[in-house]
C-alpha cells in the first residue's frame, strides 16, 4: 500500500490549491472554507512543548495555533503502549491541521532512563556487551517507538566517565572513550536504519561532571587537552550519521573563556561541533530549566544565538516563556530572525528524512 504524501508534498498541493481562483459567475457558489495553515512557523519549528501527562485542550491548541513545533515526553510510568500511541496520535491529529507533523521526543537509553518502560533498549548502557548488543538493542527500542509514533530518541548518551563515581553511572557504556566510540555507533546505526532519529549527548561531555546539571550549576574545569580526549564518541557518532547532538548546560572554562554553559556557546557548537568535528544535523539543547541556563537572560533567545537549533524545557510552562521570548525579541534583531531561519531549515530537514524512513506525515 503506498504511503501518505510527506507533509512536504501536502505543503506544495495545498498552495496550488489554494491559488486556484473560480472563473465569474452570475450564480452564487457556497464560500469556500479558508485554507488550512501551511505548517509552522519558523519560530515554532525551533521549540518543543513538554509533556508529563495527557496533553490538556490548551497544549492543543498551542499546536493547532502554530506554537510548537515538537514535543518531548517526559516523566516515568504514565506512557503504557497504549497511552503512547492514543497521546502521539491526539498530537499529530491537532498538528495535521496545520498540514504538518510533529517532531515527538524521548529519552530511551535503556536502564534507568527509560520512557517506555515496556521497550527496549531491555538492558542499561554499561550491561551492553558488544558492539551488535547495542546495535540489537537500539533496533529493538526503534520498532517500539515507531509502532506508537514517536520519531526522535535522545540517546545514546555518549559521555566517558572519569570516575566511577561520575553521576552518569550505567548511563555510560564504560570508562573508555574507544570503547564509547564503537558502542556510539552501533547505537545510532540501530536507530536510525529503523527511521527513528538518534542523539548523541551531551556535548561536549559530563564524564568530567562533578555533579547533574538538572539540579546545580555545573562547572567543569578540565583543560581542553583533556576533554579533547573525550570528543572521540561524538566524532564517531557523527561520522555515522547521527541527526541530532544535544548540548550540555555545563560550563567548561578551558572551551570557552565567557564561562557561559555550553549551549549558549557559539566557541563550543559552530567552532568545536560544527567546524571540527563536522556536525551538519540538528544541535538541541539539554533542558533550558537547569540552574545554569535558567539564570541567563533571554534564556531561549541566547541559546538559539549560540548555535542551538532546538530548545527543550523542563516544563511546559518554561516552553511556552521561550516561544514568547523568541517571538518579542525577534521582532527587533535580524541577526535573531536570521538564526531562527537556519535553525528551523535544520528541523525541516530532519522531518523530511523521518518522513522519508516512516515517520508521521499529515494525509493529503
Amino acid at each position: 500500500m503506498m504511503r501518505a504524501l510527506t507533509w512536504l508534498a501536502v505543503v506544495a498541493a495545498v498552495s496550488v490549491v489554494t491559488a486556484f481562483v473560480y472563473p465569474s459567475s452570475t450564480r452564487s457558489r457556497p464560500a469556500a472554507p479558508p485554507p488550512a495553515p501551511n505548517g509552522f512557523s519558523d519560530t515554532a519549528e525551533t521549540v518543543m512543548g513538554t509533556l508529563v501527562a495527557p496533553p490538556s485542550a490548551r497544549f492543543l491548541a498551542r499546536i493547532r495555533n502554530g506554537k510548537m513545533g515538537g514535543v518531548i515526553l517526559l516523566g516515568n510510568g504514565w506512557l503504557t503502549r497504549r497511552t503512547a500511541a492514543t497521546v502521539t496520535a491526539e498530537l499529530q491529529q491537532a498538528a495535521c491541521t496545520r498540514n504538518e507533523p510533529l517532531l515527538i521526543a524521548v529519552d530511551q537509553e535503556g536502564g534507568i532512563v527509560r520512557r517506555l518502560p515496556w521497550a527496549a533498549p531491555t538492558e542499561a548502557p554499561d550491561e551492553m556487551s558488544s558492539a551488535s548488543v547495542a546495535r540489537t538493542q537500539a533496533s529493538a527500542a526503534a520498532t517500539a517507538l515507531h509502532s506508537v509514533g514517536i520519531d526522535v530518541d535522545f540517546a545514546p548518551v555518549v559521555d566517558t566517565p572519569g570516575s566511577v563515581h561520575n553521576f552518569l553511572g550505567s548511563r555510560a557504556f564504560s570508562r573508555s572513550r574507544t570503547w564509547n566510540a564503537q558502542m556510539a555507533r552501533a547505537f545510532v546505526g540501530g536507530l536510525q536504519t529503523k527511521g527513528i532519529a538518534a542523539t548523541a549527548k551531551h556535548f561536549p561531555g559530563l564524564g568530567l561532571a562533578s555533579g547533574n546539571t538538572d539540579n546545580g550549576r555545573i562547572v567543569i574545569r578540565a583543560s581542553a587537552s583533556k576533554l579533547h580526549q573525550g570528543l572521540l564518541p561524538f566524532q564517531s557518532a557523527v561520522r555515522a550519521g547521527v541527526k541530532l547532538v544535544m548540548i550540555s548546560t555545563a560550563v567548561y572554562p578551558k572551551l570557552d573563556g565567557s564561562k557561559r554553559p555550553a549551549a549558549f556557546s557559539s566557541t563550543i557548537i559552530n567552532g568545536l561541533l560544527r567546524k571540527k568535528l563536522g556536525f551538519k544535523g540538528v544541535t538541541v539543547t539539554d533542558s533550558l530549566t537547569a540552574p545554569a541556563a535558567e539564570r541567563i537572560p533571554h534564556t531561549a533567545t541566547r541559546a538559539m544565538l549560540a548555535g542551538s537549533d532546538l530548545l527543550i524545557f523542563g516544563a511546559e510552562s518554561a516552553s511556552e516563556r521561550g516561544y514568547a521570548t523568541l517571538l518579542a525579541d525577534e521582532a527587533d534583531s535580524p541577526r535573531l530572525r536570521a538564526r531562527i531561519t537556519q535553525a528551523a531549515a535544520r528541523v525541516r530537514a530532519l522531518k523530511a528524512w523521518l518522513a522519508l524512513h516512516g515517520g508521521p506525515s499529515c494525509p493529503g
